[in-house]
């Protein structure tokens, strides 16, 4: 028992010495950088360009190049903030900058740096590369271009829809440089996979906006789909055929006198459609040479239909003399 507390004793001891060893090791590292970053450094840091003020009738173009290199002189503190910002130079299109042709043309010295920057007292400044940066720009140009649905949707059997599907917006606006958005004449959705459906339809769709457009605006970016889904149903009426355009100088027979005529709508609207919302006709204008028959042609269906189709393909006719 006394052999166990003596061990306990030394093995404590040496855990304090061995802790207190690392307390002062780090105190020493903490020392170490103080040191280090109160000294003087010297070196090159690239800056980005912060554009403000820019004329809203005007848009910047490639202007992810324009970048300066400065040369600074300032205490390791200092420079620990422009390793953990990104550091800027802000330059104000409506003071900074002269217009000349296409081209913003920025053109300052290191005084003016130091005197209108983030640099401070404590930073010098020892050289600026370029001296000079060219902002191409062009005349912002506002375009309206219409929406193009992009869908693949199969309906349950026996469901459709009576009115097509409607996006809002239906049209969007790009705004950009004229060369740019002259380019543009549609934009269409995402694609959209829908399949057995059998009820309203209301999505939102991301839109597919052109490649490499960081130098256009678009009003929207996503548009919403609607749709009611309804309960539809096939019908077929029997239609008397209209024949027009026959010469006067000439009398025809044609059969049959009637044709079947199948169409689809939905279940809410069948029983108000009738036979007199159709009408088929045959042009005899539309005859050619020894042609021995006429072609039926519907003319005229309800909105509320969503297709339909005469059975009869061929009206057989002869000329009495």
């Amino acid at each position: 028992m006394i052999k166990k507390i003596k061990s306990d004793i030394k093995t404590s001891i040496k855990t304090r010495k061995i802790n207190v060893f690392f307390l002062f090791l780090f105190f020493a590292f903490i020392i170490l950088i103080l040191t280090k970053l109160s000294k003087e450094y010297t070196n090159t840091v690239v800056f980005n360009i912060d554009k403000i003020n820019v004329p809203q009738e005007n848009i910047i173009l490639n202007d992810s190049s324009a970048k300066l290199n400065i040369t600074l002189k300032t205490h390791g503190f200092k420079w620990l903030t422009y390793y953990f910002n990104k550091p800027k130079i802000a330059i104000d299109f409506v003071k900074d900058v002269d217009k000349i042709d296409s081209t913003f043309v920025w053109s300052k010295s290191k005084a003016y740096l130091l005197a209108s920057t983030q640099f401070g007292k404590q930073v010098e400044l020892l050289n600026i590369s370029p001296d000079t940066l060219r902002f191409r720009f062009d005349v912002n140009l506002v375009k309206k271009v219409p929406v193009i649905l992009n869908d693949d949707i199969n309906f349950s059997q026996g469901f459709d829809v009576s009115k097509p599907f409607k996006i809002t917006p239906d049209s969007i606006k790009v705004i950009g440089p004229n060369v740019l958005v002259s380019q543009v004449h549609s934009v269409e959705t995402e694609p959209i996979k829908l399949n057995d459906v059998k009820s309203d339809v209301n999505k939102v769709i991301q839109l597919q906006l052109p490649k490499n457009s960081k130098d256009l605006t678009f009003s929207d970016k996503t548009v919403s789909l609607t749709a009611t889904v309804e309960k539809f149903t096939e019908g077929t009426l029997k239609l008397p055929i209209n024949i027009k355009n026959i010469p006067n100088n000439k009398t025809i027979n044609y059969f049959p006198k009637t044709v079947n005529v199948t169409y689809y709508t939905s279940l809410n609207n069948f029983k108000t459609i009738s036979a007199k919302d159709f009408r088929v006709e045959c042009d005899f204008s539309k005859t050619t040479g020894n042609q021995s028959f006429l072609l039926p042609e519907l003319t005229k269906f309800p909105e509320t239909v969503k297709r339909a189709k005469i059975n009869q393909q061929h009206i057989e006719f002869i000329i009495i003399e």
